[in-house]
């Protein structure tokens, strides 16, 4: 499994990078896992096999109308991508161009959080983690390898269920370490991140979604004061390998 971050912003993207998007290979399969603000054009090309969106915030998935749109309006339009998202989640971002205009090219899956289903050669495990909207988050294996994501969520006993023995653990890591009483069981931090990671046995924690004022090298110093393991700081154009 190859995994290649298109962006690890949280909100909006900074000067050079990208929101929150991953992409996951293995045998040849192209899966994205959300596409949030600037991660359609880090992508090798639109011709991908999947996409996963964890949630309806644009951060996560308003990068699907280009990727559509470039797959629909090319001279030879691509079949239609599976898409699996929380029931709802895409209504805003699909509801920006034309009604039908991108229709031939979207195969719209809505799950519930909690649901599994499988995306090419990637089992998917899914579940509610808590969120200002519905959030799932994601296990992806296969071949034996797991990949863990919490999307964007507060502090929940399912983050480590999720997580367990993952070969690399994506954690929300908005804040430093104290999250503001207004997010608080909304959104996470380095240090919440880190603590997550060593309940679960986690192999590889990457911090991801960081806001602007949030400094990389201080989160990634705050997950480790929880966490014995490797911490790294998603930045657009890591490439994972395990």
């Amino acid at each position: 499994m190859r995994i290649t971050v298109l962006g690890g912003c949280g909100a909006w993207p900074l000067r050079g990078e990208a929101c929150s998007g991953f992409l996951v290979e293995l045998d040849g399969f192209r899966l994205v896992v959300d596409v949030g603000y600037g991660t359609m054009p880090r992508l090798p090309s639109p011709d991908i096999d999947a996409v996963i969106v964890s949630h309806g915030h644009p951060d996560h998935c308003a990068d699907l109308n280009p990727l559509l749109r470039a797959r629909v309006l090319r001279a030879e339009p691509a079949p239609p991508l599976p898409v699996f998202a929380p029931g709802g989640a895409l209504d805003a971002v699909l509801a920006l161009d034309r009604p039908g205009m991108l229709d031939s090219g979207l195969d719209l899956h809505e799950f519930v959080p909690g649901d599994r289903f499988e995306a090419g050669p990637f089992r998917v495990e899914t579940a509610l983690l808590p969120h200002w909207v519905p959030n799932a988050g994601l296990r992806i294996s296969a071949g034996g390898q797991v990949l863990a994501y919490t999307g964007d969520c507060g502090p929940s006993p399912e983050v480590a269920r999720l997580a367990r023995d993952a070969d690399v653990f994506l954690a929300e890591a908005s804040h430093l370490d104290d999250v503001p009483k207004e997010a608080v069981g909304f959104l996470s931090s380095a240090t919440i991140a880190g603590g997550e990671a060593a309940q679960a046995a986690a192999g590889h924690l990457v911090l991801t979604h960081l806001f602007a004022e949030t400094p990389p090298e201080e989160a990634a110093e705050a997950a480790r004061s929880r966490f014995d393991g490797e911490v790294t700081v998603a930045r657009s154009g890591l490439v994972l390998r395990l």
